[in-house]
């Protein structure tokens, strides 16, 4: 092995070095039961973020013009709180926020396939706290979705 080589593999990171010594870790939402591509598959991240951009601008705007006056500190904790209220009500009941059902987005129980209020509202406490949904695992699932037993899919 070269040094290129060796450089490379370290680059790409271990799934990849695994991959090439022939494990078969198969697509997201594989264990899951979910379909590789197309409607109920696992949401990619790229959407994932697009929809809390919008979701999270869509609270900045509301605590700026109805709550704070300006842009300071309280407008980003009402924002925060606004955020929390909104994900908690609008996953619970209809399975996701202003911004998932623009990008074409779903939050469901992972064993029933329907949202649930209470899982909805433990999956946006730890949304609202940011690191739980830094780490995520080899289906795409952030922790916060681990720990509510929830899953993100397409439409």
């Amino acid at each position: 092995m070269d040094n290129r080589q060796a450089l490379g593999s370290w680059l790409s990171g271990p799934r990849a070095a695994a991959e090439e010594a022939g494990v078969d870790f198969g697509y997201r939402g594989e264990q899951l039961g979910l379909p590789e591509a197309g409607p109920g598959s696992i949401a990619r991240p790229g959407r994932r973020l697009g929809a809390l951009a919008v979701d999270w601008g869509l609270c900045l705007l509301i605590a700026y013009g109805l709550l704070t006056d300006g842009y300071n500190q309280s407008t980003g904790n009402w924002a925060l709180l606004i955020f929390f209220v909104m994900g908690a009500a609008t996953v619970g009941t209809v399975g996701f926020t202003p911004g998932k059902r623009l990008f074409g987005l779903r939050v469901v129980a992972a064993a029933t396939g329907r949202p649930n209020p209470a899982r909805a509202l433990l999956r946006t406490f730890l949304l609202c706290l940011a690191v739980p949904a830094m780490i995520w695992d080899r289906d795409g699932r952030g922790m916060h979705d681990r720990l509510a037993r929830t899953v993100e899919v397409r439409i």
